[in-house]
């Protein structure tokens, strides 16, 4: 008489063990990833804080020069400050294109005032704004490399069944050039060059 070597009983529990343990799999997956967007995310904000903290310096450096444009710096203030008050990651990244476009109009005004880019203190900060920059770019790099992994990891069969059961974000928004960032901002004082 010959036995039965794999009975229907110990067949489904096997099946049923290895689906458990590719949902954990991809569970777990899913969580390293979404984990990961939101590192690179505050890596992110850490190095818009340290360009935030440069702004107040260099803003009252400008502020030395007795012409200068009122309206550019209070620009760049509430700029920053729609940065603090943003709550989601997409109020941020809108709030950061905004401020990048402020700061990009404050240097544009900057260069008309030689006796200001010529002062070591000025000189200084825009040394240590241009690192931070570098940063900024670096970490937005990694931000978006690490959002694109969770969107396509959130959207592909059979992780989005667990992404949907699970209710993992359906997709990380990235950053990208806002809008007009192409377009180079013009500076008139109505002065002939």
């Amino acid at each position: 008489m010959s036995k039965k070597i794999f009975s229907p009983l110990v067949i489904t529990l096997a099946i049923l063990v290895v689906l458990a343990l590719g949902a954990i799999g991809s569970y777990n997956s899913l969580v390293t990833l979404e984990t990961n967007v939101d590192k690179t995310f505050a890596d992110i904000e850490t190095q818009y804080q340290r360009r935030f903290d440069l702004i107040p310096n260099i803003v009252n450096t400008a502020k030395g020069e007795a012409n200068f444009e009122q309206t550019t710096l209070q620009n760049v203030v509430a700029a920053r400050s729609a940065w603090a008050a943003a709550g989601t990651t997409n109020e941020k990244i809108d709030a950061a294109n905004n401020f990048e476009g402020a700061l990009s109009r404050l240097l544009v005004t900057v260069e008309a005032y030689p006796t200001l880019k010529a002062t070591q203190a000025y000189q200084d900060l825009i040394t240590e704004l241009e690192g931070t920059e570098n940063r900024i770019a670096y970490a937005r790099s990694e931000f978006n490399t690490a959002a694109t992994e969770y969107n396509k990891s959130v959207r592909q069969f059979p992780r989005n069944l667990i992404a949907s059961v699970f209710k993992f974000d359906a997709k990380k928004e990235l950053f990208q050039a806002a809008n007009g960032a192409d377009v180079v901002p013009v500076v008139d004082f109505g002065v002939n060059q």
